[in-house]
C-alpha cells in the first residue's frame, strides 16, 4: 500500500506558504507506518517543535493501473475519506534551505491520521466536497474540492505515469489555507460537510 500526497493543490494554500501555483501536481509519499487510524491520539515527536496540521480529502484507489487515461481515471477510486498531513515544519524548512529531500518532515510515524472511508454514492457532488478542520472547537480550515488546482482525474493520471497505482493505495489530494501548529492537549475534529469523521487528540 502506497500513500501519495499532493503539495500546493489549492491556490490559497500556495499563497499562504509564499509559493507559486504549480504547473503540474507536486507528488510526495508517506510510508504505511505514517497512518494513524481509529481516532488514536497523536504523540508529539521529540525531533520537532513545530508540527502543523493540514486537512485533506483522501481518495482510495480500487484497482491497479499504469498510464491511466483521463476518460477512465474516475473508475480508479471507489471511496473518499478525510486525512491530516502532519508536517514537521521546522525540519521541512531546514531541509529546503539545504536543498535536501524532506521526507523526514512529512513521512514520520503516525503523521497521517485518517478517517473511515465512504462509498462514492454517499456524496451528492464529487466535484464539490466541502470539508473542515476544528482545533479546540474553533474552525481553522475550510475547503471545497471544487477549488482544487488539479482534480482527482488529473492526479490519478499524473501519478500513474510514474508509479503503478494499486488497489488500496491512498491519495491525499492537498490542503486549503489555514494550516497551523498543534500543541499537546489540542483536540482536532475533521468534518466532511456537517458530518464529524475524524478526531485526533495531541498528547
Amino acid at each position: 500500500m502506497k500513500i501519495f500526497c499532493i503539495g500546493r493543490n489549492y491556490a490559497d494554500h500556495a499563497a499562504e506558504m509564499g509559493s507559486n501555483v504549480p504547473k503540474q501536481p507536486m507528488v510526495f509519499m508517506k510510508p504505511p507506518t505514517a497512518l494513524l487510524i481509529n481516532d488514536k491520539p497523536f504523540y508529539y515527536p521529540d525531533f520537532s517543535n513545530e508540527i502543523h496540521y493540514e486537512a485533506e480529502i483522501v481518495l482510495r484507489i480500487c484497482k491497479n493501473g499504469k498510464h491511466v487515461k483521463p476518460e477512465f481515471a474516475h473508475t480508479y477510486y471507489d471511496a473518499i475519506g478525510l486525512g491530516i498531513d502532519f508536517t514537521a515544519r521546522d525540519l521541512q524548512r531546514k531541509c529546503k534551505e539545504k536543498g535536501h529531500p524532506w521526507e523526514i518532515a512529512k513521512g514520520f510515524d503516525n503523521s497521517a491520521p485518517i478517517s473511515k472511508f465512504w462509498p462514492l454514492d454517499d456524496f451528492e457532488d464529487l466535484t464539490s466536497i466541502q470539508f473542515s478542520l476544528q482545533k479546540n472547537e474553533v474552525v481553522v480550515q475550510k475547503g471545497d474540492t471544487a477549488h482544487l488546482i488539479f482534480d482527482y482525474s488529473d492526479l490519478i493520471c499524473h501519478i500513474s505515469k510514474f508509479f503503478k497505482i494499486q488497489h488500496g493505495d491512498l491519495i491525499f489530494t492537498g490542503t486549503p489555507a489555514g494550516v497551523g501548529p498543534v500543541l499537546k492537549g489540542d483536540k482536532l475534529v475533521g468534518k466532511i460537510g456537517d458530518r464529524e469523521v475524524l478526531h485526533c487528540e495531541i498528547r
